[in-house]
């Protein structure tokens, strides 16, 4: 009897060999708000402080293969302000994802730039930010070919190696390429009680070849990424607020929507000199057809940590038990210490 292990090894490689007529998907998260330059490059430097440090993990599909892995790490900060607030940000945003028997990793690195032009003085709360931003850097794909099994090395039900079609098929153990992304967003505050932020973004521009398989007639170009995106944060109260958000993304025949809130609790009221006020959350979210996820944490200082599980609702959910995913993420925000009275970010749900 061959075993689950086996079979999922020949499901790898039976997924690498249709290459020619499948489409790759790019990562997600479901804190999606603690990598923002993920989301949208115009997300730069959207934050009130010297500099923003987010990192997050994430794990899932423990229950039904080898853990699917995903670390994801950025920096950005304001490099130039001019005295109307106006001001341009940099970022770098990376991240690896590692999945299955095979060893199968994506490595990202990206560099960020966004410009931000400010409309009012937000000393009314009528603030509004209007954020333009382009993003480009490089990746590489890989897999260990050695722990795949292939159809040929069958033999009357039992496994002889040696044979294997790896090799006049061309596949490689990897393959590099170069990523650019593009995005727009608009934020702005109503009043002191309501503020929301919307977005849209298009990744993987020039659509890269990321074919594992070297033959002409296997070129698989990584598929654009379309990225839509809105948060709110509503004040009750001095100390409770709403903070609903929606995502939506598209790409080749894939699609998915998540939507949700976040229930903030503050204990303290708000400091000049931090980037937190100290405080608790926690939130509900659906992700249509996927599953469903809770996330729950603290903001203190200049720190915020969060975590989130998905219960799997999909058709997996019999081989999942529903167990999806697991992350944990932390963002540190260098405050500025005292208020720079021409500056205003009116809304910073992401």
């Amino acid at each position: 009897m061959i075993s689950r292990n086996i079979i999922t090894r020949l499901s790898i490689a039976a997924l690498l060999l249709s290459a020619p007529a499948s489409y790759a998907q790019d990562i997600h998260f479901t804190q999606f708000d603690m990598q923002p330059l993920v989301v949208n490059p115009a997300f730069t430097g959207m934050f009130y402080g010297k500099a923003r440090a987010d990192v997050i993990y994430r794990s899932q599909w423990n229950s039904v293969t080898t853990g699917y892995k995903t670390i994801g790490a950025s920096v950005d900060l304001p490099i130039f302000s001019e005295r109307s607030g106006d001001y341009l940000a940099a970022g770098l945003q990376m991240y690896k994802d590692q999945a299955g028997d095979g060893n199968l990793q994506n490595f990202t690195g990206l560099l960020s730039l966004s410009y931000h032009k400010l409309f009012g003085n937000g000393e009314d709360n009528k603030g509004a930010d209007l954020a333009v931003g382009l993003q480009g850097g490089y990746a590489q794909k890989s897999i260990d070919l050695s722990k795949l099994y292939f159809g040929d090395e069958f033999v009357n039900g039992q496994f002889v190696p040696g044979t294997t079609q790896e090799y006049h098929l061309g596949l490689g153990n990897s393959v590099n390429y170069f990523l650019v992304n593009a995005g727009v967003s608009y934020a702005k505050s109503i009043n002191q009680n309501f503020s929301f932020v919307l977005g849209l973004a298009a990744n993987n521009l020039n659509q890269p070849n990321e074919a594992l398989a070297k033959k002409q007639n296997s070129e698989t170009g990584l598929d654009m990424r379309y990225t839509g995106e809105l948060g709110m944060i509503i004040n009750l109260n001095d100390k409770f607020s709403l903070r609903p958000a929606a995502l939506y993304q598209y790409q080749a025949t894939a699609s998915e929507i998540v939507v949700g809130n976040e229930f903030h609790y503050a204990l303290e009221s708000k400091r000049a000199d931090v980037a937190f006020t100290p405080g608790i959350f926690l939130g509900g979210w659906y992700r249509t057809g996927d599953a469903t996820m809770i996330t729950a944490g603290v903001e203190f200082s200049n720190i915020r940590v969060g975590v989130a599980y998905d219960y799997n609702i999909s058709t997996l959910n019999a081989a999942s038990n529903g167990n999806g995913g697991f992350e944990i993420a932390l963002r540190y925000i260098a405050p500025y210490g005292k208020r720079i009275p021409y500056r205003t970010i009116p809304c910073n749900r992401f």
